[in-house]
């Protein structure tokens, strides 16, 4: 093993930062959940339903992992406020948040949708973010931290029939990089990561439906939709000191999507 081999790895290490995960009960929060406590993150599991999350808990732990569930619905302030309490009984500290709880309950075009559909996928989509860093900023401050927001490639190219999504996921990103500015002095860093279309029962409307699903995968350079687990490398590294320098970033994560004619 080489000399940089030997500098570099331990960047890419977590051992005694506590990272919390909304969403994290599936898809790609599990993944992403998973890898953290991979490299050794004593990892928060929350969504909205305690059984759900004390099933991934229990699966990580059952393998020698560090994890807790908590149960929190994001669009609740209160509820939000309970997780970052509880984290800290449960740590003592908060070095990590990631927040990738979504909802889009509507595939609709613009003129056609409900001001109280737009209120709810805002309210989850980013209302929820702001309210978790905030409850979590006092806590980050101590040490330093690392706030990764999960948007979307529809935050950056949007698609027809998604205009509410695209632009609550747009907002994430800008959201994302006020964080950034305004708490680098903090020692926190804020990136974002902007999946594409990746296998979870979330996006199953799109891939679920044959024509869809070809059509999608044709335009794509990498020819296929994305796995769970392949988003879990990024969030590592966003954790982790690797990362010491990134922050107001936008990762992509798409198959080439954003490039596809």
């Amino acid at each position: 093993m080489s000399s940089t081999t030997q500098e570099i790895t331990p960047l890419f290490q977590l051992d005694g930062k506590v990272a919390i995960l909304t969403g994290a009960s599936k898809g790609i929060g599990a993944a992403m959940a998973r890898g953290l406590a991979e490299f050794g993150a004593k990892v928060v599991i929350s969504s909205r339903k305690q059984e759900a999350v004390d099933t991934v808990a229990e699966e990580l732990k059952s393998q020698g992992l560090e994890a807790i569930g908590i149960a929190c619905h994001v669009g609740e302030a209160a509820q939000l406020q309970q997780l970052v309490d509880k984290t800290i009984e449960a740590f003592g500290r908060i070095d990590i948040i990631i927040n990738n709880a979504a909802t889009n309950p509507i595939f609709a075009t613009l003129d056609q949708s409900d001001p109280a559909v737009f209120d709810k996928i805002m309210h989850v989509n980013v209302r929820a973010p702001f309210l978790l860093c905030n409850y979590a900023y006092p806590h980050l401050c101590k040490q330093g931290g690392s706030i990764i927001n999960i948007s979307s490639v529809e935050g950056m190219k949007p698609s027809t029939g998604l205009g509410l999504y695209s632009s609550s996921k747009s907002a994430l990103i800008a959201l994302t990089q006020s964080q950034a500015k305004e708490w680098g002095k903090d020692g926190i860093r804020s990136n974002v990561i902007c999946p594409g279309l990746i296998k979870t029962k979330f996006s199953a409307a799109l891939w679920q439906n044959e024509a869809i699903l070809k059509h999608i995968e044709s335009q794509l350079p990498a020819a296929r939709m994305g796995r769970p687990n392949e988003m879990a490398g990024l969030a590592v590294f966003l954790a982790s000191d690797a990362a010491s320098y990134c922050t107001g970033s936008v990762f992509t994560a798409d198959g080439g999507y954003l490039i596809a004619g």
